[in-house]
Parts: C-alpha cells; structure tokens; sequence
C-alpha cells in the first residue's frame, strides 16, 4: 500500500496524481491484499527460461524490476543478442509502443533485439484462453442449469489511440473472435467489452462491461461469465475489477457472475511464449 503513489507517478511519468485517485487506488489494492503481477509474471519467466533452456529476463516499465535496470543486467552477462516479447499480446502505442520506448530509453539497447510487435493470434495462445473458458464455462452453466453468455473483455484504452491507426481495438476483438470460435461458441453466445476504462476523463473505448451486463440482463439473461482475454495473469483488473466491482454490479442488477481462470502458469502459456521466441531465433 505505501508503495502506490510511487507506482502511480511513475505511471504518469512524474505528472501530479490528484488525491482522490491514490485514494481510490489504495482502496482498490486493499481489498485484494496486494497484486500478485510481479510473482506470476517472474514465474512466467522461469517457465520460458525451463522451455527453451536459455535465460529469459524481465523487465516491467511502471515498477520493479525495471525494463532499464534489467538491460544493464543483460549487458553485464554479456548479451549479444535477444528476443523481446510483451506480456500484452495485442499491440498499442499505450502499452507495447511505451513498453518499446522504455527499452530503448536516452540511448538505445546495447544488444541485437528482435522486437516481437503483437502475437495476438498465435494458435497456442488461443488454445490457452479457451481451455480455461471451457472449464470455468461449462462449470459456471451446470449450477446456473442454463447456458450462459459469455463477456470477453481487454483494457480499454482513448479513443483518439484508435483513431490515431492504433491496431489494438482490431486485434483484441480478433483474439475474442479466435478464442470463440476454438470453444465452439456460436456468435450469438458471446460479447466482447472493454474494461478498466481511465480515471484520466476524456473519451475512452467502449462498449463498457456493465452497459453490456445490463444489455445481456434486457435479453433475459440471469447471469454471465467473463473472459479477460487481454491480460496474462491475476493483477488489479482481473482482481477487483471482475472479482470485485463487475460482480457487485451484477448482483445488484439481480444477476450472477463467474470468470474464466487467468492463465498465469499455463502451459500452453509458455508453450505459446516459446514457440515464439523459437520462430524468431530461427531468422
């Protein structure tokens, strides 16, 4: 918890954070306890590094371990060359274009890099969001005794990024699409929101989760079941977003809701992660 203005101005590059956001973030991170991203996505390292019996570092743009700090350690092992792949599979100027600017900081990395753009649509990767749709789906169906929608969601991001060409509202929508499509869900069985929208003001990417729970409660539906299918493991906005705040906001509507595991150390995580690296050793 006395860590979050740290974490937030270095979110907004040293800009002031009014009060009542830190608030609201603290208030956020103390009902689930802390956020476990840093742990998982350090476990998600050590699998890949097992797979491809090679290193593999990690480096985080907003906190500990920084994306610099851990450059200067590659240097320092002597690295000569890597492949760089984002935890955030669809690409956006708003999280792989800075997560790439924080690479390359003042000057440069003093490596060979491979920058991996998006691997949104990697066939692996597909097949890891569905087998946890599968499982939490058919469970959350059997004690509702009904089938329910599904809500695929990512993190939204300004609308002026998308206007910009940003690729990301096309290619979160294509994963939803391909994860749909590989757990048999007609097109009629499914929605795609996003979430998180910004605490920034200004326009932000819609359609939002709750507009689409109450679209979803008009149908006559009484409960739904929501993949994030734009994060990689457990943190803030699958743990008080969906857990917490889209949860409350069903049961208030009168309905329930149930959400797809994360798939932090999945297997067909690091095998996705690996056959990636592997496609671009191979160039």
């Amino acid at each position: 918890m006395d860590d979050i203005p740290e974490f937030l101005s270095q979110i907004t590059r040293g800009r002031p954070v009014p009060p009542e956001v830190i608030e609201e973030v603290k208030h956020r991170y103390g009902l689930i306890g802390r956020s476990p991203l840093t742990d998982l996505t350090l476990q998600q390292g050590r699998l890949l590094a097992e797979e491809l019996k090679l290193p593999v570092y990690v480096g985080m743009r907003n906190w500990r371990p920084f994306v610099a700090e851990t450059v200067r350690t590659m240097k320092a092992d002597g690295t000569e060359s890597a492949v760089v792949i984002c935890l955030a599979p669809q690409n956006s100027r708003t999280s792989v274009g800075l997560y790439r600017t924080a690479l390359n900081g003042e000057s440069g990395v003093p490596f060979a890099v491979d920058f991996v753009e998006s691997w949104h649509d990697h066939p692996l990767l597909i097949r890891a969001f569905a087998e946890k749709l599968h499982t939490g789906w058919e469970k959350a169906c059997r004690e509702m005794s009904a089938k329910l929608p599904v809500i695929f969601t990512a993190h939204s991001v300004p609308q002026r990024t998308i206007a910009d060409g940003d690729p990301y509202e096309t290619q979160t929508k294509e994963t939803a699409m391909l994860v749909a499509r590989e757990g048999s869900l007609p097109s009629n069985d499914w929605r795609f929101a996003f979430q998180s929208q910004g605490m920034s003001g200004g326009a932000w990417l819609g359609p939002t989760v709750e507009n689409t729970i109450l679209g979803l409660k008009e149908e006559g539906h009484r409960a739904v079941f929501v993949q994030p299918i734009g994060f990689l493991c457990d943190h803030v906005e699958v743990l008080y977003d969906i857990d917490i705040a889209f949860k409350e906001f069903a049961e208030k509507e009168g309905m329930r809701l149930w959400r797809a595991e994360s798939l932090n150390d999945s297997p067909l995580l690091t095998a996705a992660l690996a056959d990636v690296a592997r496609s671009r050793m191979k160039n």
